[in-house]
Formats: structure tokens, C-alpha cells, sequence
């Protein structure tokens, strides 16, 4: 077994969604950190849609649910840094609150308990216009010294290419990417390209054979399959 980190970790959820689809990742990861030093951010559908409508408030909900939960770790683990793993959107999520910087009317100040930010399938460079408002922030703010008070892993796969000359699953990668980057003949885990996730300054990690979406009798990145291949990193 691969000798892991263990430091407390809070699990971030994606965007669009919740909590209880990381259940599985949780107990996958208890087999490497104990189960009671991990915490998934109890986000919900809301917290990313609102009601009423309202995405382009969504990073400040789940700003709002990560801190409450970083809080609860950091009081019963006051002495250990709290490693996140954010998957997808979540990532940008929670780069923005570890950033400090007043982002629409919040800002947090508990950056000190983090030692790492862990990101699965997270795009830092999009044409999307809701996560543009992410990107476009942390183009911003983010500086060099950033990444020597909390160290940055972007983890991305490469499963599939895609591409309009081949079946159903590259058509619909190459749509997908193209709507991320503006190209889709790239590789990328069938949502997200692999470029997409590079960020300067963060250690950006390729895997293999892993899918972005957290849904039943897939190979995601919170699976056995997808874990073992980043499990090194955290």
C-alpha cells in the first residue's frame, strides 16, 4: 500500500454535485487516511444553482459550506494542516477562498489550516461564461508566493480524445472540450481537457483510464481505480 500523507482531508464536491456521491471516494480514501480525519463538504444542488436562480453566486454558497467545514476539522485537528480535495468546479471554489481576496462581498481568513489544495478534473482555463467569473479572479489574484504557504496539485486524465470523425463518446468529448477551450480535437477525461487543468505555479499531474463524471459503474477519479493513481500526491 502507498505510504499516504495523514493529514485531516475535506472533500469538496463539483458543480452540480452533492455530498452524498462522494461517499463511496470517502471510504475508498479510509483506506489510506483514517475515516474519522476525513469530511466531505456538505454542498447541495442549491448551493450551486440557488434559489432563486442565481449561479453566479454559487462560489460564494460553497465558499460558505467549505469554510464551515474546514472550521469543524481544524477544531478537532487544531495542530495538523488540512489537506482539500476539490473535484471539478469545486477546485476553482476553493482556490478562490484560499486566496483571501474579497470575491462578491465575501472573503475568509482560515487559508493558514490548509497545507494543500488536491484538484480532480479542474479547469483553470475556460470559455464558460459562470466559470470564467472563477478563472478570470483567480488570473487575478493568484501569485507565486501563494504556492509557498499552500502547495497546489492539479490532477487531470487523459481517458479520451475527441474528436467528430469517430463514435457517440469522442463526438460528445469533442463538444464538451470545445466548449472549455474552444477546441475539441484534444484529449481529456470526456469533460474536461487535459490543458484546461494546467496551472502555473500547481505540480499538474496526468492519469490514465479515468472518467470526470461521479456516476454509477464508471471509473471516476473517487474510485479504487482513479484514487490509487493520485493517491501519492496528497
Amino acid at each position: 500500500m502507498t505510504q499516504t500523507a495523514q493529514n485531516p482531508v475535506v472533500i469538496l464536491p463539483g458543480v452540480l454535485f452533492w455530498d452524498n456521491l462522494y461517499a463511496g471516494m470517502k471510504q475508498v480514501l479510509s483506506a489510506h487516511v483514517p475515516e474519522n480525519k476525513i469530511a466531505i463538504a456538505p454542498v447541495n444542488i442549491l448551493d450551486w444553482v440557488g434559489f432563486p436562480l442565481s449561479p453566479e453566486r454559487s462560489t460564494n454558497r460553497v465558499m460558505a459550506v467549505l469554510d464551515r467545514t474546514l472550521a469543524m476539522m481544524q477544531k478537532r485537528y487544531p495542530e495538523e494542516k488540512i489537506t482539500i480535495v476539490a473535484h471539478s468546479g469545486g477546485g476553482t471554489v476553493a482556490l478562490i477562498y484560499l486566496l483571501e481576496h474579497t470575491f462578491q462581498g465575501d472573503v475568509y481568513h482560515r487559508g493558514k489550516s490548509v497545507g494543500k489544495l488536491l484538484t480532480l478534473g479542474t479547469p483553470f482555463h475556460t470559455k464558460e461564461y459562470y466559470a470564467r467569473i472563477k478563472t478570470d479572479f483567480i488570473d487575478k489574484h493568484l501569485k507565486p508566493d501563494f504556492f509557498e504557504r499552500c502547495k497546489v496539485v492539479s490532477v487531470v486524465s487523459n481517458q479520451y480524445t475527441g474528436s467528430l470523425d469517430k463514435g457517440m463518446i469522442e463526438r460528445m468529448c469533442y463538444m464538451f472540450y470545445k466548449n472549455v477551450l474552444g477546441e475539441g480535437n484534444v484529449a481529456g477525461d470526456g469533460i474536461v481537457p487535459v490543458t484546461s487543468c494546467f496551472l502555473k505555479g500547481a505540480e499538474n499531474v496526468t492519469i490514465s483510464g479515468i472518467e470526470h463524471l461521479p456516476t454509477p459503474h464508471t471509473r471516476w477519479y473517487g474510485t479504487g481505480e482513479g484514487i490509487e493513481q493520485w493517491i501519492r500526491w496528497l
